[in-house]
């Protein structure tokens, strides 16, 4: 496996690593922040992590693949499950998914039937599906998708009100119980009025008033257990448990745009549970919650959803939560269709986003659809190489050479996507039974048990990322994006190249090759460790522990919010696989 003694030894050290320190002395055991490094399982699991990496880089990739990884030029993500071939996330699509009912594999679950249970299944169908991948798992339409718990919960809780106002009142000879619940079953919204059972009171005022009554009183009962629902799947997110019992789930939801009244009970709901916190009142870590904005719909005073989006302001200065995706964006609203929710941008995780299909342009939807991997580019490297910078300083930025060597490592990350996605379209339907087996998938509902994948997969994207374009700009001319117009022209210049780079990748290979504004805050700390033993210490780039988030500029840079979002804003546009941009401020 080791073709030289060095790399042994450091492999042995960090397996020593793994069972006798703790995470605060090893940095390897804090890799993924969703583990806990120091519990029983947490270990077990970055043990086989640790083996499993190495593995393939001895067994299933190119030797110049490894070598880049560990030299520190890229990052390959998620190394440690290429052999198993997972996928990295997925929108998952409840209403499909409810319907009829679906199978964890150790038993069947019927059709949820009130919105207790659609919130206990969509845990439970977040905590199954991550089993089958590896990264993480989101619900593009929470809001459309519970609404049908509203209105299933609603029915029953106005029949059992109803019929009690009823006894207490000695009516209830004058009501059919049978005509009444078929009265009742033709209810498709909460917002109705007493006068649709006329037809049972007619004249009489007090009967009149109890439906009345009984109307009020289903709709205030309904909401309070819509408001435990959505606690409830809260506090499930952030303690059930999955892989081996290492980690909770990886969870985030996108909500916003539902504009009935079913729609609009689950999100202030879920806002007004996300507000109160878990058990003693601390901040929900998942799911991680995204209020999708549009102009028409929640974005100005007149708008229908205008309140929630405020309430989301409101708990998102308090608890972090929600995070917002902009569907007016140009680069969002060139898919979006009016009546088609599923057209609605969508992201996984605080950035991750699936939405253009080379493969089938009319497949461009959020809902079935994942990234398969992603490979991350070491910018800073480059710019220190062909910069000004450090004991080699050019007397100024050799681009020619800077380009030509960035066009090598896109090259390199490329061919090494798809190398792993051949491996991952070998697998089979019955090596992932809940993504594929249950249909989760895009188009894996025309697939059989053992049926290989690449029909499928092919709707989902390989991404390529980058990491410390601050860092880059720095050692190219000396100044970062947030300091001068000029490295903010070079910095769009950069990541427009990569982006016509990828977009004519799509095109060549008939993939979905887009470009990452890579989060992965350890890596950004790898990346610094290995170049500052090369490098040195150089100021403004080696000098830190972490190079930069992907585009942003530097936390510790002085710079006002509306400068930090005009600089950053244009790396949206081409930051097609997932972007973010968010303001630190100092104090509590």
């Amino acid at each position: 496996m080791f073709v030289d003694d060095k790399k042994m030894h450091k492999f042995l050290k960090t397996i020593e690593g793994l069972g006798l320190k703790s995470s605060v002395e090893d940095n390897t055991k804090r890799e993924n922040a969703n583990v806990n490094g120091d519990t029983a399982m947490g270990t077990m699991l970055q043990y086989g992590s640790t083996v499993s990496k190495e593995f393939a880089k001895a067994y299933l990739m190119k030797k110049k693949f490894a070598d880049a990884h560990d030299e520190g030029d890229i990052h390959i993500h998620d190394m440690d499950f290429e052999a198993m071939g997972t996928t990295t996330c997925l929108q998952i699509d409840l209403d499909k998914l409810f319907k009829g009912g679906f199978s964890t594999g150790h038993g069947y679950l019927r059709e949820p039937n009130d919105i207790m249970s659609y919130s206990a299944l969509a845990a439970i169908a977040i905590q199954s599906n991550q089993n089958d991948q590896h990264g993480g798992q989101s619900i593009p339409l929470f809001d459309y998708y519970l609404a049908p718990g509203v209105i299933k919960t609603f029915k029953k809780q106005l029949k059992m009100t109803i019929e009690d106002l009823l006894d207490y009142s000695d009516f209830a000879s004058f009501v059919s119980t049978k005509t009444l619940e078929a009265e009742i079953a033709k209810i498709s919204t909460i917002e109705i009025e007493a006068e649709m059972f006329k037809k049972f009171y007619k004249e009489n005022e007090s009967l009149e008033r109890l439906f009345t009554m009984a109307v009020e009183k289903a709709v205030k009962k309904t909401d309070r257990i819509t408001y435990q629902a959505m606690e409830a799947f809260i506090h499930n997110l952030n303690t059930m448990h999955s892989r081996a019992g290492a980690q909770v789930p990886f969870s985030s939801v996108n909500f916003g745009t539902d504009t009935s009244a079913e729609g609009r009970m689950i999100v202030k709901n879920y806002l007004l549970a996300v507000d109160a916190g878990l058990g003693h009142s601390e901040t929900p870590i998942f799911p991680i919650s995204i209020f999708k904005v549009k102009e028409g719909v929640n974005y100005n005073p007149e708008d229908p959803n205008y309140d929630l989006f405020k309430l989301s302001c409101k708990v998102s200065a308090k608890r972090l939560f929600p995070n917002f995706e902009f569907l007016d964006a140009p680069y969002n609203l060139q898919y979006y269709v009016p009546g088609r929710p599923e057209t609605e941008v969508a992201t996984m995780g605080c950035r991750t986003r699936v939405m253009g299909n080379v493969v089938d342009p009319e497949k461009a939807v959020s809902p079935g659809r994942g990234n398969l991997s992603f490979t991350t580019i070491n910018l800073p490297r480059l710019g220190i190489k062909h910069g000004i910078v450090g004991a080699r300083a050019n007397k100024k930025a050799d681009m020619k050479a800077f380009y030509e060597e960035l066009d090598r490592l896109l090259e390199l990350c490329r061919d090494q996507l798809l190398d792993r996605y051949q491996i991952q379209c070998n697998k089979r339907v019955y090596n992932f039974p809940f993504l594929m087996g249950q249909a989760n998938w895009l188009d894996s509902e025309r697939l059989k048990p053992n049926d290989k994948l690449k029909k499928v997969l092919r709707h989902g994207t390989l991404s390529i990322g980058f990491i410390g374009l601050a860092e880059a700009l720095t050692a190219l001319i000396g100044e970062h994006h947030g300091e001068s117009a000029k490295a903010q022209k070079l910095g769009l210049e950069i990541i427009g190249h990569m982006r016509e780079v990828m977009d004519a990748y799509s095109q060549e290979y008939k993939l979905n090759i887009t470009c990452l504004a890579t989060p992965a805050e350890g890596l950004s700390g790898r990346f610094t460790r290995i170049d500052r033993a090369i490098f040195g210490k150089i100021k403004g780039v080696t000098d830190k522990d972490y190079y930069t988030n992907s585009f942003h500029v530097p936390v510790a840079y002085n710079i006002s919010i509306a400068k930090k979002i005009k600089t950053e804003a244009p790396y949206h546009a081409l930051t097609n696989a997932g972007h973010i941009s968010y303001i630190e401020l100092d104090g509590d």
